[in-house]
């Protein structure tokens, strides 16, 4: 976690890609690289909610992606947190820039006046006159904080898992309609739709280049998250919990939701975006250090989806450290095989009609936000809503069928009433959650 002293570039960068964050930097420069605006050059007010590594990485994107973008607002559940985010993305715009002073004095105005924290910081961000919002909370949050904002006619990005059980993910395609009914621009976080390597090689499976899909096989295979912190004296429950969000199963949806997630995304994305009939498999907590900052949460899942027609997708993903990592998908067809290595940027078919991809490689966060400010400048919304929530609920249904050791349907999980955060967040006592045991708890 952020601490209190300053951070240096290198040191936040290094944090940040432990997290899983990714490159906090697109393609840079400031001052050369520019979107074209209207010409009455107006101003896009920026604001964040949630100032980690993937809130700073944002917020740098956000800046790049217009001209006329600014940080007008920032919140964080923790008021620490905002000195570091905001002199890092200080730091960058001035080193990108060809006039430092200019670009800082144009891009970040951000009064003390607009510096919020605690569990009410989203609508203080949303109320201080921002044109656009940044959701980039622990995934928990997201579905209250986006009903706000769009309720309020923001426009907004909404990191991904947009939810972590049933009731969050009917919440987040309600809030697709209101946006879409008032025109405003709803980008999610699921940055692979924005790779132009993985967008060729997936259009060529779903207009045929494997035939009809027989069966998908997807992994994210990685050495764990961010080391936890130890409790604190003075922590409460809810703090202690925030603090190791990622471990808590009510405010990361586990590590298949939060983290696997972008390769469930992949196994919609060849399927149409249609849903699958049911899901059923395992998981567990095998190799995951049993201490109480690691929370609840498995460090292994294998989940089988089935479709319509009888195809079925397998997802693997597991937290084991000394192992091989692997982020990787596997497509087979009646006339073909594709094969998808994202992270090796290879990217072939074999069968009928052998294939290689041939697309260059892209900035897939700064794509995200290049492709959200050009809709909100030409009056032509992007909605990502419905399909953003159908992934994260692929991901909450595995999550469900390996936590219960049933069979679980769509209908299931999109309706499930066993909310994981009924209760309202507040500092203080809180239930702590145990490690569900298949077959004797949800």
């Amino acid at each position: 976690m952020t601490s209190e002293r300053s951070w240096s570039r290198r040191e936040f960068n290094a944090a940040s890609l432990m997290i899983g964050v990714g490159a906090i930097f697109g393609s840079r420069a400031f001052a050369k690289r520019t979107v074209p605006v209207r010409a009455d050059g107006s101003l896009l007010k920026v604001g964040v909610i949630g100032c980690g590594g993937r809130g700073t990485g944002a917020v740098i994107q956000s800046l790049m992606a217009d001209e006329g973008s600014v940080l007008w607002s920032m919140g964080d559940l923790f008021p620490e947190r905002l000195a570091p985010c905001l002199e890092y993305v200080r730091g960058t715009v001035a080193e990108d820039a060809d006039d430092p002073g200019t670009a800082v004095a144009h891009k970040i105005r951000v009064d003390e006046d607009r510096k919020f924290s605690g569990f009410d910081c989203y609508q203080q961000v949303i109320d201080s006159g921002v044109d656009v919002v940044i959701l980039t909370t622990p995934p928990a949050f997201r579905p209250e904080h986006l009903r706000a904002a769009v309720e309020a006619g923001k426009h907004t990005f909404c990191e991904k898992p947009v939810a972590v059980d049933g009731a969050g993910v009917r919440s987040v395609i309600e809030s697709a309609r209101i946006a879409k009914e008032k025109r405003l621009s709803l980008m999610s976080g699921f940055c692979w739709r924005y790779q132009d390597q993985v967008t060729e090689c997936l259009e060529r499976v779903r207009t045929g280049g494997i035939g009809a899909i027989r069966a998908i096989q997807t992994t994210y295979n990685t050495t764990g998250w961010v080391v936890p912190n130890p409790r604190k004296p003075g922590w409460s429950d809810a703090e202690f919990m925030a603090r190791n969000w990622q471990y808590f199963t009510p405010l990361s949806g586990d590590h298949i939701v939060e983290q696997a997630v972008h390769a469930i995304d992949w196994q919609s994305w060849a399927m149409g975006d249609a849903p699958p009939l049911k899901c059923w498999g395992v998981g567990g907590r095998q190799a995951r250090p049993d201490t109480p900052e690691t929370g609840n949460v498995f460090d292994h899942f294998s989940i089988v989806y089935e479709y319509a027609g009888g195809v079925r997708a397998h997802h693997m993903c597991r937290h084991w450290p000394g192992t091989p990592s692997d982020n990787s998908a596997m497509f087979l067809g009646s006339d073909g095989i594709c094969t998808m290595q994202p992270w090796q940027q290879s990217h072939t078919i074999e069968g009928a009609t052998p294939w290689r991809g041939t697309a260059k490689s892209n900035d897939m966060y700064q794509r995200e936000h290049d492709v959200l400010f050009r809709a909100i400048r030409a009056g032509e919304p992007v909605n990502d809503g419905v399909r953003m929530a159908h992934s994260t609920l692929l991901a909450v249904m595995g999550r469900k069928a390996a936590y219960t050791g049933q069979t679980v349907t769509w209908e299931d999980a999109l309706n499930a009433q066993d909310g994981l955060n009924d209760e309202p967040w507040a500092f203080g006592p809180r239930q702590i959650p145990m490690v569900a045991k298949p077959g004797k708890q949800a």
